[in-house]
C-alpha cells in the first residue's frame, strides 16, 4: 500500500530546485541516512531538468510504500511529445542514485518511477505521516543562489567523505602490505623448513632402501645358509642313521641289551636331526614364499594315533603322562597331513622337554567352522616378560636347561599361518602352559552351490557317493537305475549326476555334469554321457570338486 505525501508541479526551471528541496526532506523525514537523502536530491533534479526541458510540466508525486519492504517512491508524470527525443541521461543518472527506476513513454502519459528503499528499522506511523504531509505543504522554495548552497556543502561533504575513505584504503592498503611482507617471510621461512624436511625424508628413504636392501641380502644369506646346511647334514645324519638300523639287525649279529638301547638313542638322536633339518629348510621356504600346502584328506585318528606312538616312550622315559583326547575330534579334516603332524609333534615336544613332571595333554574340539588342538602341560611356565619374544627364531627362556634350537615355537606357526589357522599361548609360571591350534574346517564341494545331486547306481555305492555330497547340496535324489534317474531328472533338473554303474544316461538334460564313479581295476572307455571318469577306490571331496571345476572350465571354453 502507497500513501501520498505530497505532489508538486514541475512548470518553470526554479521548481527543479523545489522538487530537489522535497527530495532531501521527504529522505531525512523518512531516516533516509544523509548519504541516500543526497542521492534522492540529485536523481530528482537530473530527472527534473531533463523532462522538464524536453517535455515542459512536469508533475512529482512523492508516496510511501509501506508494505514488507518499505521505501520511497517518487512518480514523474508527463505528456510525450512525438517530435521531441529525450537524451535519457537523466533517467541513467537516476538508475545509479537510487534502487529502482522504470520508465514508461509508450502511452499518452509519461511515467517514470523511481524508489529508494528504507532503511532497516525505519518506520512511520500514520500521525508522523500527517506531521510530514503538513511540514510538506508548508515548505517554501529557495532560490537558485540557496539551493547552489546547499549543492555546495553536499559536494564538500562528500569530498571530505571520499578524502577520508581515501585515507582509510591507504592505511588498510599499508596494513595489508605489511602483513603480505610478514606472509611472505613466513612461507619463506615454511618453504625452507619444508625444503629441509624433503632432504631428511630422501635422505631416509634412501637410508631405507639401503637397510632394505642389506636386510634382502642377508636374508638370502641366511636362507642360503639354511638350504645349504641342511643339505651338508641330511647326508652324514641318513648315513648314521642306516648305520644305526644295520646294528640293531639280528642277521648282522646279536647286541647286548645296553647295546640295543645305546643303538636305539643313537635312532632316535639321528631322526630328531633330521626333523630339525628339516624344519630349517622348510622355515627358508617359508620366508621365500615357497612353502605351500598340499591340502588331502586327513584320517583325524590315524594321524594322533601316530603321533601318539612317536612321543609316549619319550613321556615314559621322562616319567610323564601323556593324554590325547580326541573323543570330539572330528574324523576326517581336509588339509596338508603332513604341515599338521609337523605342528603338534613341534608343540607335544616342546610340552615334554619343558615339563618336569605331571601330565602332557592333547584335547582336539570340533566345531561348525574350525577345528582346535589345544596343547596343554603342567610345567614351569613362560615369563610374562617372554610370552612374545619365544616367537622369535633362535630365541630360548633365560635360565631354561633344557636343549633345543628355539625354532619349535616359530616354525608350529607359520606352519599354523600356511593352513589357514592362527596359534595362541596361555602360560603361568610354576603352573604350565597352553598353546591352542585353531585349524579351519574346510568343504570345498560346498563352494559350488550344488541345488540338486542325483546317484544312480546300486545301493552300497550310492550310499558310499551320499556321504560326499549329502552335507553340501541343498537335494541329494538316488536311483537304482537308469529309467528312475531320468524321471527324477524329468521333475528336478539336477547339477551333478554320479553314475556308480554302466547305465545309460544319455537322455539326462544337457546341462547337468556327469560323473562316472568306477572300479579301480575297470577298463575300458567311460559312458558316452560322462564328461569325467573317477575311481571309487580314491574318490574323496577334494578330488570331486576339482574334477567339476575343471568340467566348468571345459564347458565354459565350449569344449566337451
Amino acid at each position: 500500500m502507497a500513501d501520498e505525501l505530497v505532489r508538486l508541479l514541475l512548470t518553470a526551471e526554479e521548481d527543479v530546485f523545489a522538487v530537489r528541496q522535497a527530495g532531501r526532506h521527504v529522505a531525512a523525514a523518512l531516516h533516509c541516512p544523509h548519504h541516500d537523502q543526497v542521492r534522492v536530491a540529485t536523481a530528482l533534479s537530473e530527472l527534473g531538468r531533463e523532462l522538464y526541458s524536453c517535455y515542459g510540466r512536469v508533475s512529482v508525486a512523492f508516496q510511501l510504500d509501506r508494505d514488507h519492504d518499505p521505501g520511497l517512491m517518487i512518480e514523474l508524470v508527463f505528456t510525450p511529445r512525438p517530435d521531441v527525443a529525450c537524451p535519457g541521461e537523466g533517467v541513467a543518472a537516476a538508475a545509479r542514485l537510487m534502487d529502482k527506476v522504470e520508465e514508461d513513454v509508450t502511452g499518452e502519459v509519461g511515467v517514470v518511477r523511481t524508489r529508494k528503499n528504507l532503511p532497516p528499522g525505519a518506520r512511520v506511523t500514520d500521525d508522523g505521516l500527517d506531521e510530514l504531509r503538513v511540514r510538506l505543504r508548508r515548505m517554501h522554495p529557495v532560490s537558485a543562489l540557496e539551493e547552489l548552497r546547499t549543492q555546495n556543502v553536499e559536494l564538500i561533504e562528500a569530498l571530505e567523505e571520499s578524502q577520508r575513505r581515501r585515507e582509510e584504503l591507504q592505511e588498510l592498503n599499508a596494513e595489508l602490505e605489511q602483513t603480505n611482507r610478514g606472509v611472505m617471510a613466513l612461507y619463506t621461512e615454511l618453504s625452507e623448513e619444508l625444503e629441509k624436511t624433503n632432504q631428511g625424508v630422501v635422505a631416509l628413504y634412501a637410508e631405507l632402501d639401503e637397510k632394505t636392501d642389506q636386510l634382502r641380502e642377508a636374508v638370502e644369506t641366511k636362507n642360503r645358509f639354511w638350504a645349504s646346511i641342511s643339505h651338508e647334514l641330511r647326508t652324514p645324519i641318513n648315513g648314521i642313521l642306516g648305520l644305526a638300523r644295520l646294528l640293531l639287525d639280528p642277521r648282522n649279529g646279536p647286541l647286548g641289551e645296553e647295546q640295543q638301547r645305546q643303538v636305539s638313542l643313537v635312532i632316535d638322536t639321528g631322526a630328531a636331526l633330521l626333523g630339525m633339518v628339516d624344519e630349517l629348510l622348510d622355515m627358508a621356504k617359508a620366508e621365500q614364499g615357497r612353502l605351500e600346502p598340499r591340502p588331502g584328506l586327513v584320517d583325524t585318528h590315524s594321524l594322533l594315533g601316530q603321533l601318539t606312538a612317536l612321543l609316549a616312550p619319550i613321556a615314559k622315559r621322562q616319567g610323564l603322562t601323556l593324554t590325547v583326547d580326541a573323543a570330539d575330534a572330528p574324523p576326517v579334516l581336509l588339509t596338508d597331513e603332513v604341515m599338521l603332524t609337523r605342528v603338534l609333534r613341534n608343540l607335544l615336544g616342546n610340552a615334554l622337554k619343558f615339563t618336569d613332571t605331571g601330565e602332557v595333554r592333547l584335547t582336539v574340539r570340533a566345531a561348525p567352522d574350525q577345528v582346535t588342538f589345544i596343547v596343554a602341560d603342567t610345567g614351569r611356565g613362560i615369563p610374562p616378560a617372554d610370552r612374545e619374544r619365544v616367537f622369535e627364531e633362535f630365541y630360548q627362556v633365560p635360565g631354561v636347561s633344557a636343549g633345543g634350537t628355539g625354532l619349535g615355537l616359530p616354525y608350529a606357526q607359520r606352519l599354523t599361518m600356511l593352513l589357514g589357522g592362527d596359534l595362541s599361548l596361555e602360560s603361568t609360571l610354576g603352573a604350565g602352559t597352553t598353546v591352542t591350534v585353531r585349524l579351519p574346517t574346510h568343504r570345498p564341494l560346498a563352494d559350488l552351490g550344488l541345488r540338486h545331486v542325483l546317484i544312480v547306481g546300486e545301493e552300497t555305492t550310492r550310499r558310499t557317493l551320499r556321504g560326499l555330497v549329502e552335507d553340501v547340496a541343498d537335494r541329494v535324489s538316488e536311483a537304482p537305475d537308469a529309467a528312475t534317474a531320468l524321471d527324477l531328472a524329468a521333475s528336478a533338473a539336477p547339477d551333478l549326476v554320479l553314475l556308480g554303474s554302466g547305465e545309460d544316461v544319455t537322455a539326462l538334460p544337457p546341462d547337468a555334469m556327469v560323473v562316472a564313479v568306477t572300479e579301480a581295476t575297470a577298463s575300458g572307455p567311460p559312458p558316452p554321457r560322462a564328461d569325467a571318469t573317477l575311481s571309487r577306490d580314491h574318490i574323496d571331496p577334494v578330488m570331486l570338486a576339482e574334477t567339476m571345476r575343471q568340467i566348468r572350465e571345459r564347458r565354459t571354453r565350449g569344449d566337451r
